[in-house]
């Protein structure tokens, strides 16, 4: 651990000890909140030590949030399993946004910018975690993306190519960032380039295909959107990872 900086060991540490407390803390309220609601003050406490630290550390609070909701705050308590469906639910999109916000704020974290502070953002991550839990279809999740995209950036259409790369379009980088050719866009003085705009669309390494968004004029999304809109890319690209399409349309 001595190869990290003091800034990311503390976070490391926070992010094993933070939730257990958090989950101490919800122990007396459990009876009369539901198992929702205290999955979400969970991921706060993930938000928070992941943009303190780094993206191992928002991991490792996912982990132990989703835990420590296991053992304390489900039935029955003090034990690591769950009986009622619901609660597995809950406990598996705790981890699965745990992990989406994480990725968000160690992004946000390397451009020195505030991470998800709009619940609308935190909201989309949430839904498509959602989702992706609980359909057995990747393409239902493509379709999804699509619709919080198109949304989200203020764009005329959205549609997505499987497993293409062709030809070099505008693209919206990881960072959240836009360049057109080799060149960066000034997106936030200038707005989307008017042309096609590719969001590839990866997980685990792996290549799954790119959304084409087509933008609408005077349109300026902030940096928090752009970067939202690269972690519902990235979770399309998962379960496409995991399930494969089931139609290539």
């Amino acid at each position: 651990m001595t190869r990290f900086p003091l800034r990311d060991r503390i976070a490391l540490a926070a992010a094993v000890t933070s939730p257990l407390l958090l989950a101490l803390i919800l122990v007396p309220f459990r009876g009369g909140v539901s198992s929702t609601n205290l999955a979400l003050i969970m991921v706060v406490a993930v938000v928070a030590i992941a943009v303190a630290g780094n993206r191992l550390a928002g991991a490792l609070a996912a982990l132990s949030s989703a835990a420590w909701f296991d053992f304390f705050l489900t039935r029955p308590y003090q034990s690591f399993s769950i009986k009622r469906g619901a609660d597995i639910t809950t406990a598996v999109l705790l981890l699965a946004v745990g992990l989406a916000v994480s990725q968000l704020a160690a992004r946000a974290r390397r451009l020195e910018v505030l991470v998800v502070t709009d619940a609308d953002y935190l909201a989309r991550v949430h839904d498509t975690a959602q989702l992706a839990q609980t359909t057995r279809s990747a393409d239902a999740v493509v379709d999804h993306v699509k619709r919080q995209l198109t949304e989200l950036l203020q764009l005329r259409g959205c549609r997505f190519e499987y497993g293409s790369l062709l030809g070099h379009p505008a693209r919206l980088e990881q960072d959240g960032s836009v360049t057109v050719g080799r060149k960066r866009w000034d997106i936030d003085q200038r707005g989307w380039p008017q042309q096609e705009i590719e969001l590839r669309a990866s997980a685990g390494g792996r290549f799954q295909g790119r959304f084409m968004l087509t933008p609408a004029q005077e349109a300026h999304p902030d940096l928090q959107a752009r970067l939202v809109a690269v972690t519902l890319a990235d979770q399309a690209a998962a379960a496409l990872d995991a399930t494969g399409p089931s139609s290539q349309g």
